[in-house]
């Protein structure tokens, strides 16, 4: 481990080392059957390389790392692994905006276009004429609010799931930027439904409009400085290189092989995006998800967000739709998503909310999401335990890390 010591470790986080055909692996003596079930199940299911972590509001009650760095080099993943975390990102934003919130910078119910004058001349996509196959635009009724991007009501979508925007972009011309998401026409009318997409990207950008600094800049000051989350930015320093956990691609989805991704130094963005891109470890994201359930302190005392605050975004903020389901229509990038078949789920501001227990697993009124390369987190108020595990590669909702953050979690609750 490059930047800390074993001893170090596990004197920080009450850990024992064990020695396992995986790699190293690190876990608590007391949930030991945690980790068994944990090992078992990545390789039942072929994963290369995985870290998970489960807390309380104030202790760490499990840590496990497996697997390798990458296949070239054989160095064994290590707790403090560096993940690409991607939409894990869109937590982080959400608290920033809140913050805001409280003092009255932003309002949840104001144009966002009184800070970003282009979200006030949006239109919304009616489909394609039939004849020349051309979009039929007309103007929203409906403004585009801080609550709506919030909740993924604004009606910007990812094409990932939207067979309309991706038919869109390819007669347009345009596409995804791979940095923050250019102005696409609306999918829908704002606030009549819930889709997944770019909101976050637009709240990043209110955030930093409105703050007068960066994302990074503004990430570092009021949050990840504050919760010690040392190791999470949209920078990865050449320093931090060597633990940086390299990404596979699953070939011909859903059964297909991963095939490794060459390991290069990221570079730098050209722009810092409130939807995705944080590079973090399961140590930084637990005490992220430990100030979620110390209702916004810091381990410090400091408050992050007002205790109230945290309760908004803890609550079902979009009625009766129904959120967390996606169909995909780009399979290399996403498999299609629904993580509580059969029951209907919520959000809130940054978190889906699910209004039934899991069976076995997290209780109702949890909170939740995930990254694009598998990473997944939720956290559960009512018995004061969150978990994280973080796996890398494509696509999402790949159901075989599915199964293993299922197989985590469960055994994470019965223990």
């Amino acid at each position: 481990m490059p930047d800390i010591s074993r001893r170090q470790f596990g004197k920080q986080f009450g850990s024992s080392l064990v020695l396992a055909g995986a790699g190293v692996r690190y876990v608590r003596a007391a949930t030991a059957g945690v980790g068994q079930t944990l090992e078992s199940s990545l390789q039942q299911h072929k994963i290369p390389a995985a870290v998970a972590m489960a807390a309380t509001s104030s202790k760490i009650i499990y840590t496990g790392a497996f697997g390798k760095r990458d296949s070239k080099s054989g160095v064994a993943v290590t707790p403090d692994s560096i993940f690409s975390i991607a939409s894990m990102t869109k937590p982080v934003t959400s608290v920033a905006a809140m913050q805001l919130v409280e003092q009255g910078k932003l309002q949840l119910e104001e144009p966002a276009s009184k800070y970003i004058p282009e979200l006030g001349s949006l239109q919304v996509l009616h489909g394609f004429d039939p004849g020349t196959g051309k979009p039929i635009l007309k103007p929203a009724t409906n403004p585009v609010t801080l609550r709506r991007l919030l909740t993924h009501t604004s009606g910007f979508v990812y094409d990932t799931w939207d067979a309309d925007l991706l038919r869109y972009e390819k007669a347009s011309g345009t596409g995804p930027s791979g940095g923050v998401a250019p102005l696409t026409p609306l999918m829908f009318e704002p606030g009549t439904r819930w889709q997944y997409g770019t909101s976050a990207d637009w709240t990043g950008r209110l955030v930093e409009t409105v703050s007068g600094l960066t994302l990074e800049q503004y990430f570092q000051k009021n949050i990840l400085g504050p919760l010690e989350m040392h190791d999470t930015s949209f920078l990865m320093p050449e320093a931090k290189f060597d633990r940086l956990v390299t990404g596979y691609s699953r070939q011909h989805p859903p059964n297909g092989p991963l095939t490794e991704n060459r390991r290069a130094l990221p570079k730098p963005p050209k722009a810092f995006n409130g939807g995705g891109g944080l590079y973090s470890t399961a140590p930084d994201y637990v005490r992220f998800m430990q100030m979620i359930l110390r209702r916004g302190r810091a381990p410090s005392g400091q408050q992050i967000l007002q205790p109230l605050t945290v309760d908004m975004m803890a609550t079902n903020q979009i009625g009766e739709l129904n959120a967390g389901k996606l169909n995909s229509v780009r399979p290399d990038i996403s498999s299609d998503v629904d993580f509580h078949p059969g029951f209907k789920d919520g959000w809130g501001f940054g978190f889906l909310i699910n209004a039934t227990a899991y069976e076995g697993r997290r209780s109702a009124g949890s909170l939740a999401w995930a990254g694009v390369a598998n990473t997944y987190f939720w956290i559960d108020p009512h018995k004061d335990v969150a978990g994280v595990i973080m796996m890398q590669f494509l696509p999402f909702a790949d159901k075989e890390a599915v199964a293993v953050l299922g197989d985590f979690e469960r055994s994470v609750y019965a223990s």
